[in-house]
């Protein structure tokens, strides 16, 4: 009994498939009649059922369906076009369905090389495939141009990243379709897209295909830097961001922004160290860069380093002198150190300088003065910097009473 049992289920199972197999058949006669909504009902339970032995065939039969709905519907816009008679016809049918038929190309393909039960591999639509989408595939960039005009950034990526992707898919072995004069561009797009869509892992691979040409590599490395800095998430994701950032600057040293990102890059908090190490390369590599000689003031300033910050502005200084904001620091700096050269020199129990000590505190004050008063010459209404404070402390410090109280009421006290 129960070997009968047996033998009706595995009869049942056998027809379950023949049936659904001969869904695929009937399928594409309704696909071959142009009946394409009704072939689609059909056929799409039979993709995923396991009763479908043939799972290539059924996904070729999708194939066939979609693509035959394309032609069509292309057919019709070309007849349109030659008389211009304005007949309608269904442009967003017409690149969906193109899109639907290249991914279902694809996983025919996927299936077709799948070894039989038997263990073998016997490809048997791949050649018809290849004739059909070696120029076919082309639509796809038409396909992505028009969801991206509307809008449809999903399908638009969809779009071009199946014309970049499938050039190097198993589907078209022995035929090279990374040579063609679309690739770079078409790799662009797909790169923008996907930034746009915050798919910055997609952005980053196909931004690297477009930088591999020339005429795309600026445009493409843009958004290879800027999806890099998005997704920073680990340490390796920022060494690899600053990495890229550092090959462009190297690349167009002249460009101000790579030069301030990588100077956003090294100023946040815990990478003061990294920060001096690359000002020190970036000086390095160009001794007239004022703009590396003024930071590392600016970092040795905030380390109370005030004789070597006064020596790194003095070199910014010598390049453009009139650097406003460096003047103004090297004021704030000196008057920094006069202040410290004070509380050092002071008599550790009156708080009293000796004539001698007083007369080196003021001579580094007359120093900060001259260049605070710079400072004040070259922005008289304090647009770039406020000297207003420093230079009241300045004059206060030298016993300039009639100046320190001009100052006073300039502040407003």
């Amino acid at each position: 009994m129960k070997k009968l049992i047996m033998m009706a289920v595995t009869v049942a199972a056998s027809a379950t498939a023949f049936a659904q197999d001969n869904v695929v058949k009937e399928a594409q006669k309704l696909c071959d009649k142009g009946e394409f909504e009704e072939a689609l009902k059909i056929i799409t339970p039979a993709l995923t059922s396991d009763a479908t032995t043939d799972k290539a065939a059924a996904w070729n039969t999708l194939n066939n369906i979609h693509y035959q709905k394309f032609a069509g519907i292309q057919q019709k816009k070309a007849e349109s076009e030659i008389k211009k008679d304005n007949t309608p016809y269904d442009t967003l049918g017409m690149h969906r369905s193109i899109i639907a038929a290249m991914e279902a190309a694809l996983k025919c393909d996927e299936f077709d090389r799948q070894p039989n039960e038997k263990g073998k591999v016997k490809i048997r639509f791949r050649k018809a495939n290849q004739d059909r989408y070696q120029m076919g595939r082309l639509n796809l960039i038409q396909a992505g141009l028009f969801e991206y005009n509307h809008k449809n950034l999903d399908n638009a990526q969809k779009a071009w990243t199946l014309y970049i992707d499938s050039a190097e898919d198993p589907m078209f072995t022995d035929i090279d379709l990374t040579k063609d004069e679309y690739r770079a561009e078409i790799a662009y797009f797909a790169g923008l897209v996907s930034y746009q869509k915050k798919d910055y892992a997609s952005a980053v691979k196909y931004a690297k295909i477009a930088a591999q040409d020339s005429a795309k590599a600026a445009d493409a490395n843009e958004i290879l830097l800027f999806s890099q800095k998005e997704n920073c998430k680990t340490k390796e994701d920022s060494l690899a961001y600053v990495g890229i950032l550092k090959d462009l600057h190297k690349q167009k040293p002249n460009e101000d922004k790579y030069f301030n990102l990588l100077m956003e890059y090294y100023s946040a908090p815990g990478r003061q160290a990294e920060r001096m190490k690359w000002l020190e390369e970036e000086i390095t590599a160009d001794p007239k860069n004022k703009m590396a000689w003024a930071l590392k003031g600016e970092a040795e300033m905030n380390s109370q380093k005030w004789n070597e910050a006064v020596e790194s502005y003095k070199k910014a200084l010598e390049i453009d002198p009139n650097f406003i904001q460096v003047i103004f620091n090297i004021g704030v700096c000196l008057n920094s150190k006069a202040i410290e050269l004070k509380d050092q020199l002071a008599d550790k129990k009156t708080g009293g300088l000796t004539t001698a000590n007083l007369n080196k505190v003021k001579e580094v004050l007359n120093q900060a003065l001259t260049y605070m008063e710079k400072a004040k010459e070259q922005d008289p209404s304090r647009e770039k910097v406020n000297w207003a404070y420093p230079l009241y402390q300045i004059y206060y410090s030298l016993g300039n009473k009639e100046k320190s109280a001009e100052m006073e009421k300039l502040l407003g006290n």
